[in-house]
């Protein structure tokens, strides 16, 4: 019997559940029923626990900072053939890396005494003089003082020497008018006389700015005494960091079944060739697996959920389950799943292999074709067929890129096709200038009770998990989309979209977001819950004709 009290035992029987015949695929999953069951016994004793005092924002009451957090269980069997299952969570809960049914994090960063906080502090005491220097009250009235001399300078020196380039274009017209109006000794003495001011004015510059530029430079020598000391600490808090993190990262190691380590640097230098991201390996994912290989459990299932309020910037939904992040924990998750036979990847599978491409339009110049969903635009890097390669097939002697503007895999409809690079170029200016006007029909997994409307929330990839979007005021790219309503039937809502803008997943998370219509879109595997298909269709271009000019409307009738 276990004695290890991270092994939890289901509190109701799983008698009767087949095992899986393999591992999860962690990066694409339905999970499976003894992960399902074991996420529901976490997520009760979340809701009804006193161990630990963490904001989710799941009670309105509590005014605290909100952090929402991503929790996993692993389903595992131990030496005596018993199922249970074992629990972690993302980063830090309750300021705090251990609790008592949660796996210990993989490298314990904040463990008494450890190399990293010691070497921490030696980092936080350059940060605390780095401090005390920036606010000092000399350097920053030094600093205020020597900028306004220095514009006040520069100003001066400017319009001395306007006036010397005036004085001199004077002198020029001058000598011109003379040179027909004066006899020769007298524009000989004119131009002596010129040539006299004219070194006597550029005398008198050199001298000001002269004496200008030293009554700064004695203000910069005693700004620079501050400022060197800055530069100085600043280079020796990245020397201090920079080996830090290369000596965590060769100590954060992680196992995988057959019972090799490997360090977090090896790792991601292996394949990968880049610096682990902040994070990596504190999710919880790699925690569940670490444990279960120190404490020789056999994996059978994996599942990740998210409790709490979203972040702003992500389409997270409470109790739902997502896939582990591909940034951070794809590298760490090839190694320490290497050995264990893993469900298929649904990524390098071709689920559009038998759907047909309908023509809608075509002429001498493009066409217009309705692409099933499944199908990619153009090639990737497992799966090659798409509606690219399909219309090279098709149209061998055509010109160009071909594709005009993408769909996303899952999303059917329409796309352009041109058959020559110029009518390409003058489609694709179209897209650019926004003068295409396109039309997407969705189902919503939800009732919208507003009738029409306008979002606007600037989008920008996820760094550590792409394809995901995420909102983003500061980095993010402009995104706009108008939707009206057409229907609201069996409490799902029938939408039309006109998105303004054409950035990657942007009606997906501007429906699923909360600053958004908050309701996914049904069959939606990124932002909402994975269906039958994504319920997004292309339904309408419209569009100038690139030679005739003629204006043009192409619809393509929704199939769901």
């Amino acid at each position: 019997m276990s004695l290890d009290s991270r092994f939890i035992k289901y509190n109701d029987s799983v008698q009767g559940i087949p095992l899986p015949d393999k591992f999860t695929f962690p990066f694409y999953y339905t999970p499976h029923p003894l992960a399902t069951q074991a996420a529901e016994q976490l997520q009760h004793y979340l809701e009804n626990q006193s161990d630990f005092q963490h904001n989710f924002g799941l009670n309105p009451s509590d005014e605290s900072l909100i952090i929402g957090k991503m929790f996993g269980v692993l389903v595992v069997r131990n030496k005596e053939n018993q199922l249970g299952f074992l629990a972690a969570f993302s980063g830090k809960l309750a300021e705090s890396n251990h609790h008592d049914i949660f796996v210990p994090p993989v490298f314990d960063m904040l463990k008494e005494n450890s190399f990293f906080l010691q070497k921490s502090e030696v980092v936080n005491k350059i940060n605390r003089e780095l401090e005390s220097i920036e606010t000092n009250d000399e350097y920053l009235q030094l600093k205020e003082t020597y900028l306004k001399e220095k514009a006040k300078t520069e100003s001066e020196i400017s319009t001395k020497k306007q006036a010397l380039n005036k004085a001199k274009k004077e002198r020029k017209e001058i000598r011109k008018n003379a040179e027909i109006e004066l006899n020769v000794e007298a524009f000989e003495i004119l131009k002596a006389a010129h040539t006299k001011e004219s070194l006597q004015q550029q005398f008198f510059y050199k001298e000001l700015s002269q004496h200008l530029t030293h009554k700064l430079s004695e203000l910069k020598t005693r700004l620079d005494v501050f400022e060197n000391e800055i530069k100085r600490l600043k280079q020796e808090r990245k020397e201090k960091s920079n080996a830090l993190q290369k000596q965590l990262f060769e100590q954060y190691t992680f196992l995988n079944s057959a019972g090799k380590d490997k360090s977090l640097f090896e790792i991601f230098n292996e394949g990968f060739d880049i610096n682990p991201p902040a994070g990596a390996g504190e999710c919880a994912a790699p925690k569940l697996l670490q444990y279960a290989f120190l404490h020789e459990y056999e994996p059978i299932a994996l599942a990740e959920f998210w409790w709490g309020v979203p972040p702003k910037s992500e389409v997270r939904a409470h109790a739902h389950f997502y896939p582990a992040c591909r940034g951070k924990c794809e590298p760490i998750l090839k190694h320490m799943l290497d050995g264990l036979e893993l469900d298929e990847n649904p990524m390098i599978k071709n689920f559009a292999k038998d759907k047909v491409i309908e023509t809608v339009y075509e002429d001498e110049y493009l066409l217009a074709i309705n692409k099933p969903p499944e199908l990619l635009s153009v090639p990737g890097i497992n799966v090659q067929d798409s509606v690219f390669t399909r219309m090279q097939l098709k149209y061998p002697d055509a010109t160009g890129p071909l594709i005009v503007h993408r769909l996303d895999m899952n999303t059917s409809g329409l796309m352009l096709v041109a058959k020559t690079k110029e009518v390409h170029k003058l489609l694709q200016g179209q897209f650019i200038k926004r003068k295409v006007k396109k039309t997407y029909i969705a189902i919503l997994e939800g009732l919208i009770e507003e009738n029409t409307g306008m979002i606007d929330l600037p989008l920008r990839v996820d760094l550590d998990d792409r394809p995901r979007q995420l909102v983003c005021y500061e980095h993010g790219k402009r995104a706009e989309t108008k939707w009206e309503v057409m229907q609201r039937k069996n409490g799902l809502t029938k939408i039309k979209f006109h998105p303004i803008t054409g950035r990657t997943h942007q009606l997906r998370v501007h429906s699923a977001h909360p600053m958004g219509l908050n309701t996914p879109i049904l069959g939606d595997d990124l932002y909402g819950n994975k269906g039958d298909r994504l319920h997004l269709h292309a339904a309408e271009l419209e569009f100038s004709h690139p030679i005739s000019r003629k204006n043009i409307k192409i619809e393509a009738e929704v199939t769901f």
